[in-house]
């Protein structure tokens, strides 16, 4: 289960971002000018791809209204991402030399006159400032003022089968400001939605585990079903819990014990709390202490309709990462951090409350989108923050998507889909976070894992064998190679040549770094309040994966590993992953055929999701077949440099 973000955005599977170069931020290119025109400076990446002049459907209307947020660049942007990169990097001599919030500001925040000549220029050209942050200016207003302002026009584009408004050339601030702006959003509308006020909804539609299951891998053999790939294979273990997930990982005696995780989704669920604390009493993990989680939630939620965001469905996504979290860092102290909406500038705002108040040194976020449909300017903006949060000593962790690499997902009956990696985990300032398939066998034994990818076939009608076994692609770990990020230099001679130069001669980021339990037919057990088909809401348990359990499982292994170091934070992780590397007893080396052959697993579901009124539905799904990704001995693009093993954690410690 991994949530997207806007809309399209907002999906959930219930089976279940720019190069790190010094001053990638900085803002870019003076623009040529007429004589006696004065000098403008291009703001990169704000005219979108799709905006093309094939595309182009005319002008849009001068009284049309605009929302858009001018991001501040700051003092020193090339300062800030240099100051990342060396306090990040375990070989620096200012490794862990973090700052606090308010040095981080006061040496590369925006200053005081930049923030105003910013409004001067936004207000002078007609638009109305409704917010400023420490971060960005909000403005509105009609288009003849954004045109005014940012130096283009803005026309109706086609986009698929719908239209959005975007510039048709690349806008622009004046030289004057010198550097002031990062970029400017929602000069394009797609895929926004007009914002107005709701209450949340209340629990969403029960779904519900059918069986036989394996209380532990393998314990319950399918031995009356056909079998798969030479022999009887097992059912589907019923859900994993803290304690198999805490010795598969090499937990050990940590727990977590005084560092803060932050979590981040859309929205928040009115019965976390209770589904929280009644899941850890019933599934042995440690009782939540009083004060140990937190919820920081905005004064109103917009988009949460079902054809929008659809709020309900996030409310499984926050309850799968708070009781993960708490599940293998039992007394980590744990701070969900809801957006007010599904959207990006919700989702930023969200990102910055937690650095611009160091609410944690670790934050998990399992939600993401295609890189198809992140622009430049976003990308741009979510960088500053992942750098700000650098500097500090917070790291972010990112899910690397469910959808393997992509194609299936993006095929339509008009166009064929293109392979591509998921954001923000494909930026070079953000820890990717893959997925796989665990056993974990008798005693809480530590077996094999696999790659996450599914391939499903039903059972035929006499009941005999597998109908067109081994079937067809159903979900797995997303990774590969980004079109759009240079390769970071913590990756070069980890990740093999043939992927870092997949898309681009000179190398680009490779996605994922790291990776955890991920599928749901080996997932984790979680409990959660939902609504009956009576109506009630009722307490109940269910199997779930994705990513978006790799994400907070790696995130609560993180603190393990800062409480082994003495509480010092780890900070962005990456440099120090890719320098443990190779190391012996550090991380688990994944393949797709671990024990020497193919392997999987059988399922029983409830047609209806809930129980045996409509019957139930026999399905094989095999292991390892991750679309065109593979897991192999070494680095991979599905699971990056493996999970953590007994060592991972214990190689943090001081010594």
């Amino acid at each position: 289960m991994r949530s997207n973000r806007a809309k399209t955005r907002a999906g959930v599977s219930m089976a279940a971002t720019l190069p790190m170069i010094a001053g990638a931020l900085a803002l870019g290119i003076p623009a040529a000018h007429a004589a006696g025109t004065p000098a403008r400076d291009a703001l990169t990446g704000t005219r979108p791809a799709w905006a093309t002049a094939k595309a182009d459907k005319g002008a849009t209307a001068d009284n049309a209204q605009v929302k858009a947020r001018v991001y501040l660049a700051g003092r020193d942007a090339a300062g800030l991402t240099a100051y990342a990169r060396a306090v990040s990097d375990p070989s620096s001599p200012l490794y862990g030399k973090y700052l606090n919030a308010k040095q981080a500001q006061a040496r590369f925040g925006a200053t005081k006159a930049q923030v105003a000549a910013v409004k001067s220029w936004l207000t002078s050209a007609g638009l109305k400032v409704t917010q400023v942050t420490e971060h960005y200016v909000a403005v509105s207003g009609d288009v003849a003022a954004a045109e005014k302002a940012f130096g283009t026009q803005l026309h109706n584009f086609a986009k698929g089968a719908k239209t959005y408004r975007a510039p048709s050339k690349t806008a622009s601030a004046p030289a004057g400001l010198q550097g002031a702006v990062l970029t400017v959003t929602g000069l394009d509308n797609a895929p926004h939605k007009s914002d107005h006020d709701e209450q949340l909804p209340g629990p969403g539609a029960v779904f519900k585990n059918s069986g036989p299951f394996s209380s532990y891998y393998g314990s319950k053999t399918a031995s009356t079903l056909p079998d798969a790939y030479g022999g009887k294979i097992p059912y589907a273990i019923k859900g994993y819990t803290g304690k198999q997930l805490r010795a598969a990982y090499g937990a050990g005696s940590y727990t977590g014990k005084h560092v803060r995780i932050a979590i981040t989704d859309a929205f928040a669920s009115p019965t976390i709390a209770f589904d929280a604390g009644r899941y850890a009493k019933k599934n042995g993990d440690a009782a939540w202490k009083t004060g140990q989680l937190h919820q920081v939630l905005p004064a109103d939620y917009t988009h949460t309709s079902a054809d929008e965001c659809d709020a309900s469905g996030w409310y499984g996504e926050e309850t799968l990462d708070v009781e993960a979290v708490h599940a293998v860092a039992p007394n980590a102290d744990v701070t969900y951090v809801g957006a007010a909406s599904c959207f990006d500038d919700d989702l930023l705002d969200s990102l910055s409350k937690i650095v611009d108040n160091h609410l944690a040194d670790i934050v998990s976020n399992s939600w993401g989108d295609i890189e198809a449909n992140q622009t430049p300017d976003l990308a741009a903006a979510y960088d500053q923050v992942f750098q700000f949060g650098a500097v500090q000593g917070i790291g972010f962790y990112f899910s690397s998507g469910d959808n393997g690499d992509e194609v299936a997902n993006t095929t339509t009956p008009d166009q064929p889909g293109v392979k591509q990696v998921d954001t923000p985990a494909n930026s070079a300032w953000v820890t990717a976070v893959g997925g796989t398939s665990l056993a974990v066998g008798k005693g809480d034994k530590y077996q094999w894992e696999t790659g996450w990818g599914t391939e499903k076939a039903t059972l035929s009608a006499d009941g005999k064998s597998w109908t067109n076994f081994p079937g067809a692609f159903t979900s797995g770990a997303g990774g590969g190679t980004s079109r759009t990020v240079r390769e970071p230099a913590y990756q070069k001679g980890v990740v093999p040549k043939a992927l870092a130069t997949a898309n681009n001669a000179a190398g680009n980021r490779v996605v994922p770094d790291i990776s955890a339990i991920a599928d749901p037919n080996t997932g984790f057990l979680v409990g959660q309040t939902q609504t009956f088909p009576d109506g009630t809401e009722q307490y109940s348990e269910y199997r779930i994966g994705g990513t978006s359990l790799a994400a907070p499982v790696i995130a609560a292994v993180q603190a393990l590993a800062q409480e082994a170091r003495g509480g010092k934070a780890i900070g962005f992780a990456n440099p120090s992953i890719y320098a443990k590397y190779g190391k012996k007893g550090v991380f688990h080396d994944v393949t797709d055929r671990p024990t020497g052959s193919d392997l999987a697993v059988a399922r029983i579901d409830f047609a209806n999701g809930v129980d045996a009124a409509d019957g139930t539905l026999t399905s094989v799904r095999s292991l390892g077949k991750d679309s065109s990704l593979s897991a192999v001995k070494g680095y991979d693009d599905v699971t990056g440099v493996g999970t953590p093993a007994n060592g991972y954690v214990q190689s943090y410690k001081r010594r």
